[in-house]
This record gives C-alpha cells, structure tokens and sequence, in this order.
C-alpha cells in the first residue's frame, strides 16, 4: 500500500488515522492506542505525516522523524476551516489532511527536546510570576474590606502587610490570613529569584544572548528568552516575526482599498508582553538631544499617543532583533539627535 499522506489527530489514548493515495483517496480510516503508534509507523514505508501544532505533537514528530517519516505540524486555527459540519475524530483528521492538501500552507517546525527543556523553565517562571500577581491582587481585595488601601506592585506588599499587622481593629482570623497570604508571596519571591539567577547566568553564557541585550529594551530576560526560544531560521523574514508576535496589524482591506486595523495579539503572549514593556521602558526616557535618542521615535511620540507609540517600538524592534539574530550581527546605536 503506497501512501502520499498520513493525517493523524492525536489524543491522550486512542490516535485516529486519515491517510490517503496519490489520487487524494482515502486507503487508510483507523484509530491506534497510543502503545501502538511506534510499531505501526515502524512498518510503515517513510511517508509524510500530519498533525496539529499542540500538547504531544512535537515529541511524536521526533518520534516518527527517527522512524523515517517526513513530519509537519499545521497551527490548528489553519485546520478548523477544513471541518465538516459534525465535528469527531475522524472529521478532524480529515480536516488536517485537507489543510496539508493545499499549497502553501504554513506549518510549524518541530522543536527539539532541548529547545522544549529551556521553554519549561521559562514557563514555568511565568505561571509564578501569575499566581504572585494572583496573591498580590487577593491580598489587596481583602485588605479593602477593612478599609486598608495600597499600590499596585510587589514593593507595596511587605508595607501593606505591616500596616494589615497592626491595624487592632481588624479580627484576629483575618490577620492570620493575611500572614499567611504574605508567606506565600514570600515563598513565590523567592522561587522566582533562583529562576532569575538561573536564567541570569544562561545569559551570561549565552554569545546570542548577551548580543541582544545591547538593543535598548531588551533586558537580560528577554534576551535569554528570545535566544532559547526562538530560532530565525523558523520565520522568512523580520514581518514574519513580527507577525508570529502579534504586533501588526489586521488588515480588512477589500475593493482595492486598504484598512489596517489594529494589532493582532496572535501568536507568543509572553513574548509580546516583553516587547511591549520594554519599548515602553525606552519611550520613557525618551528625550531630544539624549545620546541614542531616535528621531523616527521623536517624531512618532509627537503624533501619536505613548501607548500606540510603545506598540510601534515594539514592532521595529522585533525587526530589528530577528535580523541580528539571523545575521549575527552586533546592534548598530543610533547617533545623537540634535
């Protein structure tokens, strides 16, 4: 049996198979439990197989690449369009079938297992950078019920959790909640604080790394960030990238006319979030005359609000960053403006 294709939609247990012929007949309609996927592929003559971009994809796509096959991987908001009208396990490996069909379908490279480790401890900083936020926000609710107002930030805490201490007028099972909460935050600080020293030092060690951080906004967590995540190689130029961030614009043009909307916020949140805070670290500081001052930026503060300004920023310098990368070249500073 000779087979062009081979879609699979992947679960937790059972894996059902779509594959077709060179005539785009269905030959192959069956679901595998998931102990049996390496021996059946093993069998197999080498092939291209399909599957979504998610949870377990990227291991069973080095798992059948070493068995020989050819492997892509489509984003799945590339494959929803494709089903039809009922939605089941086999529709859906049909539907990426259908979507591998089509020329020009942008699919996502398989990451390696390396790649996947430094991205476990990034997102792992970044679920308890959350659930600090998450405490912060409780404990300033709960302070508000008895009439105890603070700041927003990590360096309002310990002052709110003195003053919740002595306020006598507060019940005594409330204080002790609020101890506890401030244990917890402690607690949360001081994971988050080896992850950055952790992370810090992969900087220090990492050449593409400490070469990113020399672009203004870039701190030395993006920087690490960008060089254990990203790989230049994966995207066809720097719109691309930026694009893949979620910093251009949606364009809902028709008639000849163009309409640019606003941005997309598709693709790395976290990412995009850096970018954005970091360009809006640099705006501001912002000021003619200083030494690196840009006059594209200048001139862009003065017509446009801070915030779509940082955008923009954010924007350039995800170009600019995808170019140093794929170039390794050293970033240029912008002379003085006068």
């Amino acid at each position: 049996m000779k087979l062009k294709r081979i879609a699979i939609d992947t679960s937790k247990h059972v894996f059902t198979l779509h594959g077709v012929d060179e005539q785009e007949h269905p030959v192959v309609r069956r679901n595998l439990r998931r102990a049996e996927m390496e021996t059946f592929f093993g069998k197999l003559p080498s092939t291209e197989v399909i599957m979504e971009a998610c949870g377990g994809a990227h291991h069973w796509g080095r798992l059948l690449a070493r068995l020989g096959h050819t492997v892509r991987l489509i984003p799945a908001q590339y494959v929803k369009p494709f089903v039809k009208r009922a939605k089941n396990d086999r529709a859906d490996a049909e539907a990426i079938n259908d979507a591998a069909s089509r020329p020009g379908m942008a699919s996502v490279p398989v990451k390696s297992a390396e790649r996947q480790a430094a991205l476990v401890i990034l997102r792992h900083r970044e679920m308890l950078v959350g659930q600090r936020t998450q405490l912060i926000n409780a404990l300033r609710g709960h302070a508000t019920e008895f009439g105890v107002i603070a700041g927003k930030g990590t360096a309002h805490v310990q002052p709110l959790l003195d003053r919740l201490g002595a306020e006598t007028a507060i019940p005594a099972a409330a204080r002790t909640m609020f101890v506890r909460i401030g244990e917890q935050i402690a607690e949360l600080d001081r994971q988050i604080g080896e992850l950055d020293a952790e992370l810090l030092a992969q900087h220090k060690a990492n050449p593409v790394s400490r070469m990113l951080a020399e672009v203004p906004g870039i701190g030395p967590v993006t920087a690490i960030t960008l060089a254990l995540a990203i790989d230049s190689q994966d995207f066809a130029s720097a719109r691309h990238f930026a694009a893949w961030l979620g910093l251009t614009p949606k364009e809902h043009s028709t008639g000849g006319k163009q309409r640019m909307g606003r941005i997309s916020k598709a693709g790395n949140e976290r990412l995009r979030s850096l970018f954005v805070v970091g360009a809006t670290a640099v705006i501001q500081h912002v000021r003619p005359g200083r030494p690196n001052t840009s006059t594209w930026l200048l001139a862009l503060l003065a017509r446009k609000p801070k915030k779509l300004a940082a955008v923009a920023l954010a924007n350039k310098t995800a170009r600019i960053v995808w170019a140093m990368m794929s170039r390794g070249e050293a970033y240029r500073h912008q002379p003085a403006t006068a």
